[in-house]
């Protein structure tokens, strides 16, 4: 039994063979006793306001709908972000990367700065050398 509900009393519930029997055998297969059983999906019902009589369909495209809706709404959000925010920063990026010059330094074809290339330093000439011992 249920911790929560140890000290209450049981009560009978008039409900035909079969239904019982089929309901006997959800209990089992969720795991849980007949009456959390029971208690779990009176809550599921309330909580999601859904009716046992009415159809799934309706209600679905209703959530359908509303989650349709909010993603045309997150749409207009990240639109509007690239919109005014992206776009204007990548344009200063790109401005502040090109190479602009002004008129006087496109007129002069004379690099700024040369490369030096260096030469390779010779070796200096060798004036001594060990000599070999032998034995």
């Amino acid at each position: 039994m249920d911790e929560d509900f140890k000290k209450e009393h049981f009560t009978n519930l008039s409900i035909k063979a079969p239904v019982a029997k089929k309901f006997r055998k959800y209990a089992r297969h969720l795991g849980c006793s007949q009456s959390m059983c029971l208690l779990l999906m009176l809550e599921f019902f309330e909580t999601n306001r859904l009716s046992p009589k009415e159809q799934m369909g309706p209600h679905m495209q209703t959530l359908e709908r509303l989650v349709k809706k909010r993603i045309s709404a997150l749409i207009a959000i990240v639109r509007d972000i690239e919109k005014h925010q992206t776009k204007p920063t990548a344009l200063m990026l790109q401005t502040l990367f090109e190479n602009d010059q002004t008129p006087e330094e496109s007129l002069s074809d004379t690099p700024k700065f040369v490369e030096r290339k260096f030469q390779k330093k010779q070796q200096p000439k060798v004036q001594f050398r060990e000599k070999k011992y032998h034995p």
